[in-house]
């Protein structure tokens, strides 16, 4: 709203230019985000549901949640949408996706409110046509006729006009993709480009959501890379010289997008104030959720889908490997073999903090703590290989 009132408004005082500033628009919405959360959550969580704990994981401290207020990650998302509203300046397609981002929040919600907990079917298949939804809406949003990249400015230079000539030669839409260790463009036809990254997003998703276990360490963990999301969208892939330095397109609402992910950074930071150890209040699935598919979506927005194995290395290990770990079994059960419970696959708990606890003794802030450094030494590594090796 800021960005185009400031087109209106300047005629009658020249400094309200600033107003179409991403930088300050980036920081007005992190830190608007944050300081209403601050303010207005320990009001509102009274009205949530109560955590019923964990049993299965008792012996771990799963039921030192129980009674805890849970699912406030319903109330913090709904008090940053103001916000995004007032300071992201986004085009239809944009609300689309954002508006499956709420819907995401909302199954969560629903679960973490309903007295019988979903079965994992209907989540399942709910999850899958929130992640289709996305990956459509930023297919048809962002994606361009080929043979018009020739005119683009933001490619003129950078990528070699045999690979413009190529794209000339298909007039059919496609959304323009860089993957690590290639140099060059890849041209994807929605047939391609829409279940490839809709799984990415269903993956991401569940496995965020499954390492909320810990006081603060999913929302810890996500705010990170949100953060690092946010200063490659604004700094890399929304800034021509950078861009072409690392041989990657130009993406014109990449600042736009970095607005969104910092302000959600900003307002799940006001969260964490009170969810750390000891919690007095739980996101539950309808924040981790929502964090776990905006990261997920950011990474698309960057052009490099998998560029979310980068930043988000520590959560899709943490929750994701129980996921690989489950379809494993079932998959080797179904072909007639037998994993023993002394084999490696069954001695290691899933989500990995669970297995740090009850296996190497960690406390939860020895896991909160360990965690996070992990993911800044190998947050770093891996984007360098991802976007500098190339």
């Amino acid at each position: 709203m800021l960005y185009y009132l400031a087109h209106h408004l300047t005629p009658y005082w020249g400094p309200f230019r600033l107003l179409q500033s991403h930088a300050l628009l980036l920081a007005g919405g992190a830190f608007s985000a944050a300081f209403l959360v601050l303010l207005l959550l320990p009001r509102l969580w009274s009205l949530l549901p109560r955590d019923r704990g964990k049993a299965i994981c008792k012996e771990l401290g799963g039921m030192k949640s129980a009674g805890k207020p849970t699912g406030s990650g319903y109330y913090v998302t709904l008090i940053c949408l103001p916000v995004l509203i007032v300071f992201a300046p986004l085009r239809f397609w944009d609300i689309m996706v954002v508006a499956m981002l709420y819907a995401a929040m909302l199954f969560g919600y629903l679960d973490d409110r309903s007295t019988i907990p979903w079965g994992e079917l209907k989540k399942g298949l709910l999850d899958a046509v929130v992640s289709m939804a996305i990956a459509s809406f930023v297919f048809l949003g962002h994606a361009h006729v080929p043979s018009e990249l020739a005119v683009l400015p933001e490619f003129v230079g950078t990528f070699g006009d045999e690979t413009l000539r190529a794209a000339a030669s298909c007039d059919s839409l496609r959304m323009i993709v860089w993957l690590p260790f290639v140099k060059g463009l890849w041209f994807a036809p929605w047939w391609l480009y829409v279940p490839c990254t809709a799984f990415i997003l269903w993956f991401t998703m569940n496995a965020t959501n499954c390492s909320d276990g810990v006081d603060g360490l999913a929302g810890t963990l996500t705010v990170i890379t949100l953060v690092m999301l946010a200063v490659i969208l604004y700094i890399v892939v929304g800034y021509r010289p950078v861009a072409h330095y690392f041989l990657v397109p130009v993406y014109a609402d990449a600042a736009r997008w970095a607005i969104v992910v910092m302000t959600v950074a900003g307002g799940f930071g006001g969260y964490l104030w009170y969810n750390a150890e000891p919690s007095r209040v739980l996101m539950g699935d309808a924040g981790s959720r929502f964090l776990g598919i905006l990261v997920a979506t950011a990474s698309i927005m960057t052009g490099n889908p998998l560029l979310v194995l980068a930043l988000s290395p520590i959560v899709l290990v943490n929750g994701g490997g129980g996921l690989g770990k489950l379809v494993l079994l079932r998959f080797a059960k179904r072909l007639g073999f037998a994993i023993g419970d002394d084999s490696v696959i069954r001695r290691i708990r899933f989500p990995l903090h669970d297995h740090c606890k009850k296996n190497l003794g960690w406390s939860n802030a020895q896991v909160l703590m360990r965690f996070v450094l992990l993911q800044l030494i190998v947050m770093p590594i891996l984007l360098i290989l991802l976007i500098k090796i190339r």
